[in-house]
């Protein structure tokens, strides 16, 4: 992880246009190729950002331009650096899943028809270079697909399921493979983020499922 503080400008050039002037700002670059601009407010969130995949060049003027495959573009136009530093995390373990998560990952798998008809368990914590995939299925085609799985299903889950997919369709084994965001409750941001990306929302009833396992278990 590289972090840069600067004073710099930026601009966002895209499906739509915006300009932040210059101030001092934390730029983050994140070896999964991520960019984004913080100031020193807002919490965790980025004033900008661009999403990997991307890629950043790196100009002798001073102008940093990060641009995405759909032909988007960070313009950054560094004006004076304060501090540039670069720090080897390795790779995160991620989150211990919490009871209901683990759960759902655990019923979603042994009763795959949620999902679909014909749909069938590949592995349940399949490992990739960045994390596990919740679950890696397949659908009534034979297609693959990933699914993440969230108790709340915000903008972050989507961009978690949209790492994970760039790099299991590089896999020709495994390639195309589509993503599923799976949650209790998905927000209204993140149902749009996922809807652009082409990953399909599917809202998950713990309870019904819960009671889907019971009857299972019923011998009468």
């Amino acid at each position: 992880m590289r972090l840069v503080i600067a004073r710099c400008s930026v601009d966002y050039a895209g499906r739509l246009s915006a300009h932040l002037p210059s101030a001092t700002r934390l730029l983050l670059v994140k070896a999964d190729g991520s960019l984004s601009v913080h100031a020193d407010d807002r919490a965790y969130k980025p004033l900008n950002w661009m999403s990997p995949p991307c890629t950043l060049k790196e100009g002798d003027d001073g102008v940093w331009t990060v641009a995405n495959k759909a032909g988007e573009q960070l313009i950054i136009t560094i004006e004076e650096v304060l501090h540039d530093s670069s720090h080897e995390l390795g790779v995160d373990p991620g989150l211990i899943k919490d009871g209901v998560e683990a759960h759902l990952q655990e019923l979603l798998a042994d009763r795959m028809e949620v999902l679909g008809e014909g749909w069938t368990l590949i592995r349940r914590e399949y490992p990739t270079a960045i994390g596990p995939v919740d679950i890696l299925c397949r659908d009534a085609s034979g297609g693959t697909v990933a699914v993440e799985l969230k108790r709340r299903g915000d903008i972050d889950g989507v961009e978690q399921l949209t790492r994970y997919l760039e790099l299991l369709n590089r896999d020709p084994h495994l390639a195309p493979v589509k993503g599923v965001f799976a949650a209790q409750e998905i927000k209204p941001q993140a149902r749009v983020l996922a809807t652009d990306r082409g990953i399909d929302c599917v809202v998950l009833d713990y309870d019904a499922m819960r009671g889907i396992e019971d009857d299972k278990l019923r011998l009468f």
